[in-house]
């Protein structure tokens, strides 16, 4: 039997190297998989531990789970040169602390999707969203 050809494996291998490109270890990265028709949709969702909150960071389409990780490995090695930095201040409703999050967005509605990204819209209060400059 041949052990190379091991999907698990595979998949493994590269959800590591998304990782180490990010430069996120450990819970900072969640990868969310799920079925859309005849594919297997991938939601990457980075979570923050200094507010303890997760963010959308790109979803894709593949035609299977090796396939979707390796257009999300795609994209984590060009999206900072296709997309716009945004800066979001927010708190989070019933608090007072403001908190600052990054996003990578093709423009500002994607880059607020990615803040509401599986909680309600009334559990966060956005007080400014910045496009920040190209460096």
């Amino acid at each position: 039997m041949d052990f190379t050809s091991d999907v698990h494996v595979e998949a493994a291998q590269i959800q590591e190297q998304i990782e180490e490109h990010l430069g996120l270890k450990g819970n900072g990265l969640v990868f969310e998989f799920s079925r859309e028709k005849d594919n297997v949709k991938l939601d990457l969702i980075t979570v923050n531990p200094r507010h303890n909150q997760s963010f959308l960071f790109h979803s894709v389409i593949g035609f299977d789970k090796v396939d979707a990780l390796k257009r999300m490995l795609a994209y984590v090695k060009t999206y900072k040169q296709e997309e716009s930095s945004y800066t979001i201040q927010w708190t989070k409703r019933g608090e007072h602390e403001l908190h600052t999050s990054y996003f990578s967005a093709k423009h500002i509605h994607d880059a607020l999707d990615k803040l509401y990204y599986g909680r309600d819209m009334n559990t966060i209060t956005v007080f400014s969203v910045v496009l920040n400059p190209v460096t």
